[in-house]
C-alpha cells in the first residue's frame, strides 16, 4: 500500500510540473502553423474573441501563439526575407503568382524570390547574420496581405532611407 501511495504522489508531482511547463511554454512558429495560427500576425485580443464564436477550446492554444497587443506597435523587424515558391504551383496560388510577377517585390530590396520545386509558398524571415528566425506560410494570402506583411516586418532598405539623394530636393 505504501508503494502505491508514493507512485501516486510521484505521478501527481510529475503532472504538476508538466502543467507548469506547458503554461509557461510558448509554441514555435511551426507548432502554431500546424494548429492553424499564423504566429507572426496573431494578437492576443483575437484569441479573446474566439468565445464569441463558441470556439473556447481553441483559446488555450491561441494564447500560446499570440503576441500582446501592446507590442503590436513595436513589431519585430527582420533584415531580409526570402519568399519561396514553386512555379508549378502558381495555378493553385494565383495571388502569390500575381505578387511575384508584379512590380511589388521591387519595392523591397531586401526581399529575395526563390523558386523551390514542389514547395507551397512561404516567407522566411532572416536576421542581419542571415539566420532564419521565422517562417510564415502564405498560401492563403492575397497580394495586399503579402505586401503589408513585408512592410510591417522588413527593415527599411538603405535605398528607401536615402531616396532623397535621388531627387533634386534639399
Amino acid at each position: 500500500m505504501k508503494m502505491y501511495f508514493s507512485i501516486a504522489s510521484l505521478s501527481t508531482i510529475l503532472y504538476i510540473i508538466i502543467q507548469t511547463q506547458s503554461c509557461t511554454a510558448e509554441f514555435s512558429t511551426e507548432d502554431c502553423s500546424s494548429l492553424g495560427f499564423i504566429k507572426a500576425n496573431l494578437l492576443c485580443s483575437s484569441c479573446d474573441q474566439l468565445k464569441d464564436f463558441n470556439l473556447e477550446q481553441l483559446i488555450e492554444h491561441c494564447k500560446e501563439c499570440c503576441h500582446n497587443d501592446e507590442s503590436a506597435t513595436n513589431e519585430k523587424k527582420y533584415a531580409r526575407a526570402i519568399l519561396e515558391v514553386c512555379t508549378c504551383k502558381f495555378p493553385a496560388y494565383p495571388q502569390i503568382q500575381a505578387f511575384v510577377k508584379s512590380d511589388r517585390p521591387a519595392k523591397f530590396p531586401n526581399l529575395q524570390i526563390k523558386y523551390v520545386r514542389g514547395l507551397d509558398p512561404i516567407i522566411k524571415l532572416l536576421d542581419k547574420d542571415g539566420i532564419v528566425r521565422d517562417t510564415v506560410a502564405i498560401e492563403k494570402w492575397n497580394t495586399d496581405s503579402v505586401e503589408e506583411f513585408l512592410n510591417t516586418h522588413l527593415e527599411k532598405g538603405e535605398d528607401e532611407d536615402r531616396s532623397y539623394l535621388k531627387t533634386n530636393q534639399i
